[in-house]
């Protein structure tokens, strides 16, 4: 089955078995390897992409459900070779140990900071609390997204 999936600003069309998930399209037809494959069963977060704008577990989603849709992953959070506030903010902070589950965390934290630019501690545990991170407690994940919150406002105000 043909799909035409734009990812990233790119428009890509392949032939895909209609069974094929997005998380494999992404990775092994597109070789944006950037999203993980954890748990297959959607409880870890570890594959979470943007599709249409909104955050998905591309474990849970068809590659086919895609086609004719936008999908973002983390590979498309920079922009003109400069990082984005997430990104920075992860490095800034810690807010990484093995790197797992970061691109989905990151996405995430995107578009929290997209929809709620001031995140309270609480609002930011309860947007990554469909993620697994074995590595960190959270503590310098939630520090992560406030510093991107704070230095998003600074660079939108300047």
């Amino acid at each position: 089955m043909q799909v035409t999936v734009t990812v990233n600003g790119e428009e890509h069309t392949r032939d895909v078995d209609p069974r094929l998930l997005l998380v494999h399209f992404l990775r092994d037809q597109l070789g944006l390897t950037g999203t993980h494959w954890g748990c297959d069963t959607s409880n870890c977060g570890v594959c979470t992409v943007w599709l249409d704008e909104v955050p998905v577990k591309s474990c849970t989603v068809l590659a086919v459900m895609a086609d004719g849709h936008a999908v973002r992953t983390v590979e498309g959070l920079e922009r003109n070779g400069v990082l984005d506030p997430v990104q920075e903010g992860f490095v800034q902070c810690h807010g990484l140990q093995c790197g797992f589950c970061t691109p989905g965390m990151m996405l995430t934290a995107r578009w929290l900071l997209d929809h709620n630019p001031d995140p309270s501690e609480e609002q930011i545990r309860e947007a990554i609390s469909g993620q697994s991170c074995r590595c960190t407690g959270y503590e310098n994940i939630v520090r992560s997204v406030r510093w991107a919150a704070e230095h998003s406002t600074v660079e939108a105000t300047s």
